[in-house]
């Protein structure tokens, strides 16, 4: 089969390699009919994530229909159409038991790395390097899913692919991290990064009640589509260099009381504290780029929330935890836990509240995988969000 596969920074090649098999009895096989590139893969394609192997299949986002079932696996049947979470669960740890699916106690085969590198390790991801447990991903033509009878969730035959793909993990990462700002009626919600999880955070603040959502970035047509389709007022911080001042006069003053950084570890900005980062992060004396992080600190209002969905690795230089502390601040983070969120989630498309696909910008064969890595990375061509048909 195809698959699109890793061979190092700025490398992905569509490769021929063996089938998935069944290998334990809870496992199942998906023959994938639409997955997506993340901006979190652009992370091991800048080779920024450790532990990657030259031939690892990339992709957690992905749907597809069932053709073969491990004989633990009861829930699910040949030819039901599904949605696999990016987090891979067990369904019984205390992690799993509270709901807090990516933190999964049982998934991981290399915990052992997690731990090192973290102290703990949480569930395994497809797709993800080997520190996130070796999984091969979904950016094939077909996958084996681990734990396949825990936390899929069946898809109607009247809704399309390209409405319910983004389940498995960007909407639900836009929806926690706007749910963890515990948004109250009246608060404005400011979002740093304007790609696709950006996107949804935006959409899901109004969602759950925010009066006000500002969107920064610098790309135009980001910009435009958290505009048209989030209802974002904009900001773009190539125009307006002192961000955190520029929300404090939209703010009346105060600062938004919540800020969502959708950004991470590859953070990008103007001025003297962004080149500090890159040359850190080249010389490998800092991991991260928190350059947004740090703005969302600092124009956050007092007592406020700074939800961070964007993907940090380990280290970050001149975290400004003394203005945190000053100020009162309350910070969420982590992986999303998605089987949480994907059936209210389905419940909210099917009445017709959001339509995920209206992010789409480009629509592919696998076989274009590599191109389009470069293109979505160097942001030609107004890519935003990509979606590959096997």
């Amino acid at each position: 089969m195809k698959a699109v596969c890793w061979f190092g920074k700025g490398d992905v090649r569509v490769e021929n390699v063996p089938e998935p098999k069944i290998i334990n009895p809870h496992d199942a096989i998906i023959k994938v009919s639409l997955t997506a590139i993340c901006g979190s893969d652009l992370h091991l394609y800048d080779g920024y994530m450790p532990t990657m192997e030259k031939g690892d299949i990339l992709g957690h986002e992905f749907m597809g229909e069932i053709v073969e079932v491990g004989r633990e696996v009861r829930n699910l049947k040949k030819g039901d159409r599904v949605v696999v979470p990016f987090p891979i669960s067990c369904g019984r740890c205390y992690f799993c038991q509270k709901d807090m699916w990516s933190l999964c106690d049982n998934t991981n085969p290399n915990a052992w790395m997690a731990e090192g590198m973290y102290g703990f390790a949480g569930a395994a991801i497809f797709g993800y390097s080997h520190l996130l447990g070796g999984y091969a991903g979904g950016q094939a033509e077909y996958v084996r899913v681990p734990f396949a009878d825990v936390g899929h969730v069946k898809i109607p035959a009247d809704l399309p692919d390209e409405k319910v793909l983004f389940l498995s993990d960007i909407l639900p990462t836009g929806y926690q991290a706007a749910e963890y700002c515990g948004i109250q009626p009246g608060d404005i919600v400011a979002v740093w990064g304007c790609g696709p999880v950006g996107q949804f955070a935006i959409k899901s603040a109004y969602l759950l009640g925010a009066e006000h959502v500002i969107a920064i970035d610098r790309i135009p047509e980001r910009l435009r589509l958290a505009e048209t389709f989030g209802g974002a007022e904009t900001l773009n911080y190539e125009e307006n260099e002192d961000v955190v001042e520029e929300l404090k006069q939209r703010t009346g003053g105060r600062g938004p009381d919540a800020c969502i950084d959708a950004v991470g570890l590859e953070a990008h900005g103007t001025g003297l504290g962004i080149i500090y980062d890159k040359v850190k992060q080249t010389l490998r004396l800092e991991t991260d780029r928190p350059y947004a992080l740090r703005q969302a600190i600092q124009a956050c209002c007092k007592g406020g929330t700074v939800s961070i969905p964007g993907v940090y690795a380990q280290f970050a230089d001149k975290f400004p935890i003394g203005s945190a502390f000053a100020k009162g601040l309350t910070f969420k983070m982590g992986q999303t836990h998605v089987h949480k969120y994907m059936r209210p989630l389905l419940e909210r498309i099917q009445k017709g509240e959001i339509d995920p696909s209206a992010i789409i910008s480009h629509r592919i064969r696998l076989d274009d995988a590599p191109i389009a890595y470069r293109k979505f990375r160097e942001k030609e061509d107004c890519h935003i969000k990509i979606v590959l048909k096997p």
